[in-house]
């Protein structure tokens, strides 16, 4: 058993890393949701942790405690001051991730079972590109979602929360990448057979590669 605890504790480590893990943040939108994913993990911990040690006491011999330790101290005081931090984390966390300021806007379309990803060429007008969303390292970026059928979802796990794509809204949502990098994205909504393959790609461009990306777009659509 004692050797078994290493070999589990690796992996679920394993877990917390990967270009899928909302563990392994690299943004400050992916930043806050990994750490209101620990603040509710060590929440629930410490109930898990109070429950186990009731059991526990209840094999023991019997011990004089009025009903109301039980009830009213354990049952109800201690389990609303730990939902009680859980929940203002929660707003916390919400409330910094609200959408502020000035960012580069981009489009993000969706059908079954592919994405399509506009982005702007500084004349006005629109580069597009099929299953690779182009950004700048360092900036904060506004995602414009949309569906051509059914419901899908915009997910890039290490840059920021999902978002669904509904078919005749617009949603949109802010992500940042603190680095240039590849990061994984896929949608996060079942949406019919060909829904495993409907993965894309973000790359965050340095700030003085970035139009030099967009000018690769432009000129490979204008080749086409």
């Amino acid at each position: 058993m004692r050797a078994a605890l290493p070999a589990l504790a690796l992996a679920a480590l394993a877990g917390c890393s990967g270009p899928l893990s909302t563990l392994d943040p690299a943004g400050p939108v992916a930043g806050q949701i990994a750490w209101l994913w620990w603040g509710m993990l060590a929440g629930s911990f410490v109930l898990t942790l109070m429950v186990l040690v009731l059991v526990a006491m209840a094999f023991g011999p019997p011990r004089a405690v009025a009903s109301r330790v039980w009830t009213h101290r354990l049952g109800l005081w201690f389990s609303l001051t730990v939902l009680s931090v859980t929940l203002g984390a929660g707003i916390w966390v919400g409330e910094r991730i609200l959408p502020r300021g000035d960012a580069v806007e981009v489009t993000a379309h969706s059908w079954q079972w592919g994405w399509r990803f506009g982005h702007p060429d500084g004349n006005g007008g629109w580069i597009e590109s099929e299953e690779v969303l182009h950004i700048p390292a360092g900036e904060t970026v506004e995602v414009v979602v949309t569906s051509a059928d059914v419901i899908h979802a915009f997910w890039v796990p290490r840059l920021a929360g999902k978002i669904d794509a509904i078919p005749g809204r617009e949603n949109r949502l802010r992500l940042r990448a603190d680095a240039p990098g590849i990061y994984a994205g896929r949608s996060a909504e079942f949406s019919g057979v060909g829904y495993a393959a409907m993965t894309f790609t973000v790359i965050a461009h340095a700030p003085e590669d970035w139009q030099a990306a967009i000018a690769a777009l432009r000129e490979e659509a204008s080749d086409d």
